[in-house]
């Protein structure tokens, strides 16, 4: 059966404490060879300054094709500015199984991605989050991180007031009318704009935080300065940080292991005290993962 599910749908079924495991599992596997997963193709909508990401994954029995559109200019309409479809095809067949609505896997995933790191990679107790942008990632984040450590304050900070105003009353964050001021002291920071200068720098940073570096997905875009990128580097996949990161490919900056690496014990993790910049790029297999989950839990309810 070919099944459509649609937004609503999806925030049904996906539930954060089934997909943080899920998608620790899948990093994991990603830096073990255990993931089929090439580049995501990126074509420009040049009249929108937009772009469509194809993202295809293999992990296991689940084979899903994710595809994406960024549009800026979304948020002037009121709507997400990332918004995206998955496919779930039979790997033995290739038959098309579900086409769902991607939106809130993007989001939930990608925030749960930055979770498992922050879990991994920041000693246990309350911290001070500093969230550099306002949209739908900034709360998914907000979510995500509350669920592995306690988040004693909250703060919201990007280049647009009412957006700052809007996320902080849903997250229950703390507007800040400057990006300097949100980061000075947070313990968490997490960088979730469609920045393509630097929104980020290292002098900010105080010793011993952890970065999640959430945008920039291209060669040439950056949301973090040079300074900050001298700091330990960890990515969700070294072979897209090389190839796709500007933060990392023009700042020169070494990736010192893959979380998955880490997770694994592959890799010992950076040394107690260490500034951390965990540069995720969003991989297509844990958006396999997620859909995965959702199928699934579709499946039992259709079932009952």
């Amino acid at each position: 059966m070919n099944v459509t599910l649609d937004d609503a749908a999806v925030r049904r079924l996906l539930r954060l404490e089934e997909l943080l495991p899920a998608v620790r599992r899948a990093l994991v596997d990603l830096s073990a060879g255990r993931v089929i997963q090439p580049l995501r193709l990126v074509m420009d909508i040049p009249a929108e300054q937009g772009f469509l990401f194809l993202k295809p994954a293999l992990a296991g029995n689940i084979l899903a094709t994710k595809l994406i559109t960024l549009m800026p200019r979304n948020a002037e309409r009121g709507l997400p500015t990332i918004l995206a479809t998955i496919v779930l095809t039979d790997p033995v067949t290739g038959r098309t199984v579900a086409v769902m609505d991607g939106t809130w896997i993007t989001e939930l995933r990608t925030a749960a991605a930055s979770a498992v790191a922050a879990d991994a990679l920041t000693p246990p107790g309350p911290k001070v989050v500093a969230m550099l942008g306002s949209g739908a990632l900034a709360r998914s984040h907000a979510l995500a991180l509350r669920a592995v450590r306690p988040v004693s304050e909250l703060r919201i900070w990007s280049r647009n007031p009412a957006n700052v105003e809007r996320c902080a009353k849903d997250t229950g964050g703390t507007p800040f009318p400057a990006a300097e001021a949100a980061v000075r002291g947070a313990d968490i920071v997490c960088t979730v704009t469609n920045a393509m200068e630097p929104v980020l720098k290292g002098a900010w940073l105080k010793p011993g935080a952890f970065v999640a570096a959430v945008g920039a997905p291209r060669p040439t875009w950056r949301e973090l300065d040079d300074e900050a990128m001298r700091n330990v580097v960890v990515a969700d996949s070294r072979h897209s940080a090389l190839h796709e990161s500007g933060d990392v490919m023009l700042s020169g900056a070494k990736v010192y292991a893959e979380i998955g690496e880490i997770l694994a014990g592959a890799k010992p993790p950076p040394p107690a005290g260490a500034t951390v910049i965990f540069k995720s790029l969003g991989q297509a297999v844990e958006d396999a993962v997620a859909a995965g989950l959702v199928y699934e839990e579709w499946r039992k309810k259709d079932r009952a």
